[in-house]
């Protein structure tokens, strides 16, 4: 069954609702109000994608589409998969950045698909804020602006300003504050986003989606209001986000070879790049 709200003469590409995923150049049409049965329109089509790797086929579970699970009315349940705790499965809504990619078979099923997709934005948005800022201090200090430690010993200076022990247990309390009430919006959508559940700033925070909360707060900008068609705005942000992980990754290889920061790492490549380079570093230690 599709869900579309159709004018005459047009047409609509939706989600699907279906107790099934969609299969490859799956189709489903459906009548137009004021038409007579026959006049029928095609309201989804699935098309040949881009994977991961040129040729390979992608897992069946893969196939370019996610599931949410949402709430709706009772009269549904006829109709179509109807689970216990009262929840829909919703198939058809474009999953960002899924290029079929999943060797270990994560997300066969739907509840861990859905998980792996928050855990991966989350781990995406902590690794472009981490990038930026050790790449934003490691400049500070190698440029001499400031003496600030570099990033990998960060951890283990005191500060004057605070107790090192008075920094840990509030950054716990506040992040464990934080994290879960991002995880009552996974499991109950919009949940947090009620009056009274978030200190009085709801009003700020308009749920749009899990792991989209938008509002000034989140969104200042404004990108992506409509957050059901972002998805240009949502594949740049997983985009930018997998780069950056992968970048973290290597600071994190470079100080442990090295025991250096990456802008004195680029400085040292660029005095002699035929001789200072990954190659050298990894079998000269």
């Amino acid at each position: 069954m599709a869900l579309a709200a159709n004018t005459p003469g047009r047409v609509v590409h939706t989600c699907t609702l279906s107790s099934k995923p969609p299969t490859l150049f799956s189709r489903s049409t459906t009548a137009l109000p004021g038409h007579h049965a026959h006049s029928r329109f095609a309201v989804r089509a699935i098309a040949k994608r881009a994977t991961w790797l040129p040729g390979l086929d992608p897992p069946t579970y893969l196939d370019g589409t996610s599931v949410n699970w949402q709430p709706l009315p009772a009269f549904f349940a006829s109709g179509g998969d109807w689970q216990a705790d009262g929840r829909f499965a919703v198939y058809g809504c474009r999953l960002p950045g899924d290029y079929g990619f999943d060797p270990l078979g994560l997300g066969e099923r739907p509840e861990d698909l859905k998980w792996y997709v928050q855990a991966e934005l989350v781990h995406c948005r902590f690794a472009m804020a981490g990038v930026a800022g050790i790449l934003g201090t490691d400049l500070i200090r190698v440029s001499g602006i400031s003496n600030l430690p570099v990033w990998f010993e960060a951890g283990a200076t005191k500060f004057d300003f605070a107790n090192t022990t008075a920094l840990f247990f509030v950054q716990l309390l506040l992040m464990g504050f934080v994290e879960t009430k991002r995880y009552m919006d996974f499991l109950h959508p919009g949940s947090q986003a009620k009056e009274g559940t978030f200190l009085g700033i709801e009003a700020s925070l308009e749920g749009l989606q899990p792991g989209y909360p938008g509002g000034p707060l989140f969104n200042p900008m404004g990108l992506a209001k409509d957050i059901e068609n972002a998805h240009e705005v949502k594949l740049k942000e997983i985009k930018n986000g997998r780069l950056a992980m992968v970048a973290m990754l290597g600071f994190i290889v470079q100080a442990s070879v090295t025991h250096a920061g990456p802008i004195d790492n680029l400085l040292t490549h660029l005095s002699d790049p035929f001789n200072k380079n990954i190659v050298h570093a990894l079998t000269s230690s």
